[in-house]
């Protein structure tokens, strides 16, 4: 059902997905996703705001699942199981943020919440954005042991950090990011109240006098408790990165450890002839690879991918993983590779390509967004241009290590490959790999 501002319809108490979606184009400001979870109004601790750089809410009940291009536009999702709800809990508030532009250059903007089975059970369109940066488009709300949802519509220009802010978030920097805020003073221990007194004499407890000749000694003090962690701090910022400035360090944005999670998304925007392609109604229609070419310290090179079953690992040599095969796009999270930053010192450089493997014959016409989320730090993106030539294999990023930290290099480089030359032997030529190629399948 498409809501009007300000009305609500009741949903079921189960795990629901919430989409926030919009038209994506050149010039459109890119759109994040993001829920509050409220008790009076106010968030409990930072742990209850669910976002890119936080994205799961401890309980389970919250996810961010992040964003999916297809046809039609560009989804930012999250999951929420209402039964999976602290009891203290009584509102979720779904918020967006916009990065690089107000919400008036943002067409289309919509909330929408479907089930288990894909029913839309609500749908709020948001109109009449200006200048506004952040948007609380809807929420989720108890009612009489029963859940309701509500359009909400509400408009801030300070983006997600007057939002967050509102909630009970406190954000310092936002222009860098959020910094370690002091440590605070845990609440001194409210006062002991003594027992009330007994209505009636009790008798004296039945406790051994020491001997008289034995001093009683005093009992020795107890050690205070340990004072308490320091809350972590909420990171809000993001790394995007451009023609103009194409490298970020991953120490200096706090990706020393963990995993490191590499993600491409992407959004056919028409079909073409000739060289072209025919992409056909969206993401299942072709299948992409995302691949990566490694060479270690001690002088071992060779490439994670699909073809061959050549999927790695993350706890042993070369410490980068590929979770699977999407073959039709079916898959919301698409491929994702994963690096294993606590192995820094293994690595001398990695290259993130991807590559077409059926159901097109080049990457024309294809808008697409690489993500590399560090366990610790902030995320980085950048988009890719347009492809004007007929290229089946894109270098995405290089990461390289300097000095024991990795420098990220955003490529965005479409190769075009020489007849009867492969992909992967293509790229390997252009970066200077040098490794023995064989034909193989999967």
């Amino acid at each position: 059902m498409t809501m009007s501002k300000g009305s609500n319809t009741p949903v079921p108490t189960t795990a629901l997905r919430v989409q926030l979606g919009w038209r994506g184009g050149p010039g459109v400001p890119d759109a994040d996703a993001s829920a509050l979870l409220l008790a009076a109004g106010k968030v409990r601790s930072d742990a209850d705001f669910v976002f890119y750089n936080q994205p799961a809410h401890t309980s389970g009940a919250v996810r961010h699942e992040g964003k999916q291009r297809t046809a039609d536009g560009i989804t930012d999702t999250l999951s929420v199981d209402l039964a999976r709800v602290e009891s203290g809990i009584d509102r979720i508030v779904l918020a967006a943020s916009a990065d690089g532009g107000p919400f008036g250059r943002v067409p289309g903007l919509y909330i929408q919440v479907t089930d288990g089975s894909g029913t839309v059970v609500a749908r709020f369109d948001s109109t009449g954005a200006t200048v506004e940066t952040a948007f609380v488009l809807g929420e989720f709300y108890r009612r009489q042991g029963a859940w309701k949802f509500r359009a909400v519509g509400q408009g801030y220009d300070s983006g997600l950090e007057g939002l967050a802010t509102d909630f009970g978030i406190t954000v310092d920097e936002p222009r860098h990011g959020a910094v370690p805020r002091p440590p605070q003073t845990p609440p001194a221990a409210p006062p002991t109240t003594p027992p009330p007194a007994p209505l009636w004499p009790q008798p004296a407890p039945d406790v051994p006098t020491p001997p008289a000749t034995l001093p009683a000694f005093p009992a020795a003090p107890s050690s205070p408790p340990p004072p308490a962690a320091p809350p972590v701090p909420v990171r809000l910022s993001k790394v995007t990165l451009t023609k103009a400035a194409p490298a970020v360090s991953l120490a200096k944005q706090g990706g020393t450890s963990g995993a490191l999670r590499v993600n491409l998304n992407w959004e056919v925007r028409k079909q073409l002839q000739g060289w072209g392609g025919r992409w056909g109604g969206g993401q299942g229609d072709v299948d992409l690879d995302l691949c990566a070419l490694y060479e270690l310290t001690d002088g071992r090179k060779g490439v994670v991918q699909a073809l061959g079953n050549a999927f790695g690992s993350v706890d042993r040599a070369p410490y980068i993983h590929l979770d699977g095969d999407d073959r039709t796009g079916a898959v919301s999270n698409g491929e994702n590779l994963t690096v294993n930053l606590d192995r820094t010192h293994e690595f001398r450089r990695i290259l993130v390509f991807v590559t077409v493997y059926a159901g097109a014959t080049s990457f024309a016409d294809l808008h697409a967004t690489v993500t590399l989320r560090p366990e610790h730090g902030a995320p980085i993106e950048f988009s890719l241009d347009e492809c004007t030539v007929p290229s089946t294999v894109c270098a995405l990023a290089l990461i390289t290590n300097t000095g024991g930290d990795l420098l990220v290099q955003r490529e965005a480089r479409y190769l075009v490959p020489e007849r009867g030359v492969s992909p992967q032997r293509t790229v390997d030529r252009a970066y200077g790999w040098g490794m023995n190629w064989t034909p193989g399948r999967k």
